[in-house]
């Protein structure tokens, strides 16, 4: 497995991760009886942590089918070199920094990490030219 599809891994562990942490953050301000409801009813957005847990898993949503793409194209097209392991490695480490630092509010620095994030994806996107 070349480094770049660990790294992917990684990343589904990572999502996966968000949604517990997401789940169990807005069961706790909601209650479990609405989690195990069919959640039917509108209700207030969430707030505070569990609010930004879950717009931190929103966000991870939306950025993760990209390097997912990105990776599963380098590797049949038997790309790897140090953009594609370095684009990989940025992605990750960008989205393992973004979930604490939105938690707990952390502005600015936070949007470095989605930078740096974003970064790897292009960064195995021109590997890919």
């Amino acid at each position: 497995m070349t480094i770049e599809l660990k790294l992917l891994w990684l990343s589904i562990v990572l999502g996966l991760a968000q949604i517990v942490l997401a789940s169990h953050a807005a069961s706790l301000q909601r209650g479990y009886r609405w989690a195990a409801s069919a959640r039917d009813d509108a209700l207030e957005p969430l707030a505070g942590v569990a609010g930004r847990l879950d717009r931190a898993l929103r966000n991870f949503l939306e950025t993760f089918p990209l390097f997912a793409a990105a990776v599963v194209v380098a590797h049949m097209l038997g790309r790897h070199d140090w953009m594609t392991v370095a684009g990989a490695c940025l992605y990750l480490a960008g989205r393992l920094a973004y979930v604490p630092l939105y938690a707990f509010g952390v502005p600015l620095v936070r949007s470095l990490a989605w930078n740096v994030a974003t970064a790897g994806i292009i960064l195995i996107l021109v590997a890919l030219l």
